[in-house]
């Protein structure tokens, strides 16, 4: 019973792993049971898999009453798969086992299967295993857990990932009329060394939270060799704010050598402001 009871617990802690590695395409496997709002599939998916991981923990540990939950479980999952075979959905994703698992009358049987086992459990003789056996059995939960742990960061890491690629960073914001004109020629270069092909003005406001945030970021600009960075406060540079029209910080604004502005713009990352310097360093198309 002791050794049944491990392995019925790995196959419910590998489904939930298997489950959470698939990602969208685990959540996106549940239109086939009917559920078509995004957030009551990402609900369901989330919920399955706390279920599986805790019911299976559970099961480990010999937590009584586990086996009946995890029993009612797949049972739960038996009737909804007939029930979508039965509504035409074979060849389907199904979603048990990760992406791609397919409805179908394996899927439903296996599950059926793995309840009925869950059920009889409880019923199953208590027998005592060696100390020998004790010890293989840790040994292979301590590395069922550790795989399980593996995907389960491999597959945030996808996540996290997928998010990033989906939210794509945006370019810093450039108004015509606001601030300098692009291609005029500015005094305010007399203020930089010209020491370095492009110089950037950038400015700031007391008490200004974003300001102090990016203070890393402009220091990490500043010591590019190819650019000279000077800051602007809008209380000591007073005139220089009114005469440029700047609408507020943080503010850049991308000089050559010669003083005139390539580009122009309000920032608040890095990237942005990169994406200013990068605008200022392309090749004019004739």
């Amino acid at each position: 019973m002791g050794l049944l009871r491990f392995l019925l617990a790995a196959v419910l802690l590998l489904a939930a792993a298997a489950k959470l590695r698939a990602g969208t395409r685990g959540r996106d496997a549940l239109r086939s049971y009917g559920f078509g709002s995004p957030r009551v599939r990402a609900g369901l998916w989330s919920g399955t898999i706390a279920a599986e991981a805790g019911l299976g923990a559970a099961l480990a540990a010999g937590v009584p009453g586990a086996a009946e939950g995890s029993a009612a479980l797949l049972g739960l999952f038996a009737v909804a798969l007939v029930v979508a075979i039965a509504r035409g959905r074979t060849g389907s994703p199904c979603g048990c086992f990760g992406g791609r698992s397919r409805i179908g009358r394996p899927a439903a049987a296996r599950t059926a299967a793995l309840a009925g086992a869950l059920a009889a459990l409880p019923f199953l003789p208590d027998a005592h295993p060696s100390t020998d056996a004790w010890l293989g059995i840790g040994l292979a939960v301590a590395l069922v857990a550790v795989a399980g742990l593996a995907v389960a960061v491999l597959a945030l890491a996808r996540e996290l990932g997928e998010l990033r690629m989906a939210v794509a960073p945006q370019a810093a914001l450039s108004l015509e009329h606001e601030g300098p004109e692009l291609g005029s020629r500015l005094d305010l270069i007399e203020r930089f060394e010209r020491a370095a092909p492009l110089a950037v003005a950038v400015f700031t406001s007391p008490g200004c939270a974003l300001c102090t945030a990016l203070e890393p970021s402009l220091r990490l600009v500043a010591s590019d060799p190819e650019v000279e960075l000077e800051l602007f406060d809008e209380e000591a540079e007073a005139t220089a704010w009114r005469d440029l029209a700047i609408p507020g910080s943080p503010y850049a604004v991308v000089l050559s050598a010669d003083g005139d502005v390539l580009a122009k713009g309000t920032f608040n990352s890095l990237f942005q402001l990169e994406s200013l310097l990068a605008h200022a360093t392309r090749p004019v198309s004739a």
